[in-house]
């Protein structure tokens, strides 16, 4: 599973991209509300980030601070010390949440590390997102940690993305061939040339226009905005794709702008086609005119920034879309998978003569049981003789029964 692309915003951020895109579009939002509705970052403290940052859009002051702040204000930590000047009732409500979210984390640490015996207290300086060293109280460091650990992580998120689909490629891959590997000749050549055709057919389409370049986006303005390609204004064409008319092209309007691209390769109808490729290439479409043209690395493209990109020498003249992976990427995952194999066929052979040995033991423990039971039988059998032989009456000369009298004591004398 991927992670969720963040939403777009007006804040020159990423962690407010992810999550205040309402924040400067006059809307107070409150915990319980759309903040905590949206599409969920992957992060595993979610929650606690939508719900801290919608207690404090509820705060004018905040909000106040939070819609003129820039990149270095929010990553700096300077709009975490706005935090002493909000509303006593705001406070009380993050200190709640911090509660919460401690108590939360020490089921978590509780339900996997109870067995060790270990300190849940130093375990939780693990988690960035807040202060350990203050379990009860929500202060200006947790909106500091907050905000950090959350930039940082989202930022990875693309690339743990990439690698992640990366992987899936090349296992498929990787799959296909096994499979042919494991049919006879003639079943093996029917079978690749099947997949050959399926390979041409999905080559068969129309040319793939690098995207951002001048041919990508004339060709939008000519088959979606029905223009004519020869007048193609870039500060036209900005403003019908600023859909929001924020003055920032956000990450789904670029996306939005692939989608032609992506349809002269991928159909939903066609077995050749993967749909999971087509949505990795539209993030790599985005990300790709990202890196080209938004200087100031917020995630969003202004007008100015687009316009400069129009100037570059690779508006014009764009380098070759690259593959996924090469060749020798495939080789080296198919040497690792080979390894994770060969490991687990050595673990399989392991427990398999730990299983033949138990069960010789087993066997040895039976026979061993059933000796045991015979003995007893045998002792028991023995016994019952010997008793039998105790109770039978003592034998004459001639094996005659003796019957003895039986002898009375004298009573007793009274006096």
């Amino acid at each position: 599973v991927f992670p969720t692309v963040p939403e777009g915003s007006m804040l020159p951020c990423l962690l407010m991209t992810s999550i205040l895109s309402d924040a400067t579009k006059g809307r107070v939002l409150t915990v319980g509300s759309d903040i905590i509705n949206k599409p969920d970052t992957g992060l595993y403290y979610d929650r606690y980030l939508r719900e801290v940052i919608g207690v404090l859009e509820t705060d004018p002051h905040f909000r106040e601070k939070l819609q003129a702040a820039n990149t270095e204000d929010i990553k700096n930590g300077h709009l975490s010390k706005e935090l002493d000047l909000v509303s006593h009732h705001v406070r009380t409500q993050l200190d709640e949440l911090k509660r919460q979210e401690v108590s939360r984390l020490r089921m978590l640490l509780k339900a996997k590390l109870d067995s060790l015996q270990m300190d849940h207290a130093s375990l939780l300086k693990q988690f960035e997102h807040l202060d350990p060293h203050n379990q009860n109280t929500f202060e200006a460091r947790d909106l500091e940690l907050l905000i950090s650990t959350a930039t940082k992580d989202l930022e990875n998120y693309d690339a743990e993305r990439h690698e992640e689909f990366k992987r899936y490629e090349m296992l498929k891959e990787h799959e296909r061939r096994e499979y042919l590997k494991g049919l006879d000749q003639e079943k093996r050549e029917r079978e690749e040339k099947r997949m050959q055709e399926l390979i041409e057919k999905h080559r068969q389409h129309p040319k793939i226009n690098a995207p951002g370049s001048v041919a990508q986006l004339r060709e939008v303005w000519e088959e979606t905005d029905g223009l004519d390609p020869q007048e193609f204004n870039p500060k036209t064409f900005f403003k019908l794709h600023d859909t929001n008319e924020d003055g920032v092209l956000d990450e789904q309007e670029l996306e939005a702008l692939f989608t032609k691209e992506l349809e002269k390769v991928y159909d939903p109808k066609n077995e050749e086609d993967d749909m999971m490729e087509m949505e990795e290439e539209r993030l790599r479409m985005r990300e790709h005119v990202m890196k080209n043209v938004d200087t100031n690395k917020d995630r969003l493209v202004t007008l100015k920034e687009f316009i400069k990109s129009t100037e570059k020498k690779e508006f014009t003249n764009p380098k070759d879309w690259e593959p996924m992976y090469t060749e020798e990427e495939l080789q080296r995952f198919e040497a690792e998978l080979r390894d994770k194999e060969e490991e687990l066929k050595r673990r399989a052979e392991t427990l398999r003569q730990e299983q033949e040995l138990l069960k010789e033991r087993g066997k040895a423990l039976e026979a061993q049981k059933q000796e045991y039971k015979q003995a007893v039988l045998e002792m028991s059998q023995r016994q019952k003789e010997l008793q039998a032989a105790d109770r039978q009456p003592p034998a004459g000369p001639n094996g005659e029964l003796q019957f003895q009298p039986e002898t009375h004591k004298p009573e007793g004398k009274h006096t």
